[in-house]
C-alpha cells in the first residue's frame, strides 16, 4: 500500500504567491487581502437542530422585523459587486425555510456575479432544485454528516438521509454543479465514516469536503477533543487510496478547502482545517447576517451595523463606507489557537456559514 499524503505535509502548501496591485475600488484590508467573496445569511432559523450547530430546545430567533428584506440584501450585494466582490453564497440558518428564495436568487443573478451559490441541509431541496437553477443559482453545497440513516438522524436530531441524497441527485439534474458535500467530522461520532465518505466521492463524482468541528455551536459544548484534524482525516484516507494535492494553479488560493485528487483520477475530496491549520492569511470573505450586520470574520467579536443605515435612507456610498470599515478592521487571524481566544457570542446559525 502506498500513500502520497503524509500527515507531516502542510495543508497550506498551495497557498503561496503574492497579490498584484489592486485598484482603489476593491475591498483591500491592511494586510493586502482582497475581499471578493460575500456570504449572505437570509435567516437565522432552521428546520433541524444539528448537534454541532444549535441546541435542541430554547433557541431564540431574531424578530422578523429585524431581518433584512430581500431588497435590502440585494442592495448591499449590488454595492459589494461594485467594490470587486465576484462571488456570493446564500446561507442561513437554513435558506430554504424563508419564503420567496427563488425571487431573491433572481435578484442576485441580475447583478451578474461570477459565482452564485447556496449552502443547504437539503431538506425540501429536491422539489425546488430546478426552480432555483432557473432563477440563476449556479451551484449548491449540501450538508450531510453521515451515510447511516440512524446516525444521520441522531446528529441532526431530525431529518431523513434519503431526502438529502435525493436532493443531491436533484441538484445534479438541475445542473447545479460541481456539487459539494459538506461533512462536519466529530470525534467518536462519525469519524469512522471518513473512508465511507471518500468512497462516496469516488462513486458519485461529488466533491466531499471534510470540515473540522468549530467552536460555533449554540449550546457552547465545543471542546478541542471533539475535533478530528484535517491531517488525521487525510491520513485515514491515504491508508486506503493515494491522494495528490491539487496544485496551486488549479485551485483558488482563497478557498477555505484544501483540495486533493485521488491519484487514479477518480474523484476529489477537500479538507477545511479551520482549527488546526487556520488559513486566515488568504481569507477573502465577508459576511452579512440576516439581521443586518457585516462580519469580517466567522469568529469576530465585533460587527459593523448595517440595518439602521439601510432603513434610515443611507446612500450607496454610505453602504460602501460601511463595507470598507469592516474590511479595514479585519484582524490578521481569528486567533483560535491563542490562549486569549474568545469564541463569538453568536453561533453559526446566527452568523451564516
Amino acid at each position: 500500500m502506498t500513500t502520497t499524503v503524509p500527515v507531516t505535509v502542510s495543508l497550506r502548501s498551495r497557498r503561496s504567491g503574492t497579490e498584484p496591485d489592486h485598484p482603489d475600488d476593491q475591498l483591500v484590508d491592511r494586510f493586502g487581502r482582497v475581499h471578493r467573496d460575500l456570504r449572505i445569511s437570509i435567516t437565522d432559523r432552521c428546520n433541524l437542530r444539528c448537534v454541532y450547530c444549535m441546541p435542541e430546545d430554547g433557541v431564540a430567533f431574531a424578530p422578523r422585523s429585524e431581518i433584512l428584506t430581500y431588497e435590502e440584501l440585494t442592495r448591499v450585494a449590488r454595492v459589494a459587486h461594485g467594490l470587486g466582490v465576484t462571488r456570493v453564497r446564500i446561507t442561513g440558518g437554513e435558506p430554504l425555510v424563508r419564503r420567496g428564495l427563488e425571487s431573491f436568487v433572481a435578484m442576485l443573478a441580475d447583478i451578474g456575479f461570477a459565482d452564485l451559490s447556496m449552502t443547504t441541509n437539503g431538506i425540501g431541496f429536491e422539489r425546488r432544485a430546478q426552480g432555483l437553477a432557473d432563477a440563476g443559482l449556479h451551484r449548491v453545497n449540501i450538508s450531510c454528516d453521515s451515510l447511516q440513516p440512524a446516525r444521520f438522524a441522531e446528529i441532526r436530531r431530525s431529518g431523513d438521509l434519503a431526502a438529502v441524497l435525493s436532493a443531491m441527485d436533484a441538484a445534479e439534474r438541475a445542473g447545479l454543479r460541481p456539487l459539494k458535500v459538506n461533512v462536519v467530522v466529530l470525534a467518536g461520532i462519525n469519524e469512522d465514516e471518513i473512508v465511507d465518505f471518500a468512497a462516496f466521492a469516488r462513486d458519485t463524482g461529488r466533491v466531499v469536503r471534510f470540515i473540522e468541528y468549530m467552536p460555533l455551536d449554540g449550546a457552547g459544548a465545543w471542546d478541542r477533543t471533539s475535533v478530528v484534524s484535517a491531517a488525521k482525516i487525510l491520513h485515514i484516507i491515504a491508508e486506503r487510496w493515494t491522494l495528490e494535492p491539487v496544485v496551486p494553479s488549479d485551485a483558488d488560493p482563497s478557498a477555505p478547502a484544501t483540495r486533493y485528487r485521488f491519484s487514479d483520477g477518480i474523484g476529489e475530496i477537500g479538507v477545511i482545517p479551520t482549527v488546526t491549520e487556520p488559513f486566515c492569511g488568504t481569507c477573502d470573505r465577508l459576511r452579512v447576517t440576516a439581521d443586518g450586520a457585516i462580519r469580517n470574520c466567522l469568529f469576530a467579536n465585533e460587527e459593523t451595523p448595517l440595518r439602521d443605515l439601510l432603513r434610515a435612507g443611507g446612500s450607496d456610498d454610505a453602504i460602501a463606507i460601511a463595507l470598507r470599515r469592516a474590511v479595514d478592521a479585519k484582524l490578521p487571524g481569528h486567533g483560535i489557537n491563542d490562549p486569549g481566544f474568545l469564541r463569538p457570542a453568536r453561533s453559526m446559525s446566527m452568523i451564516g456559514g
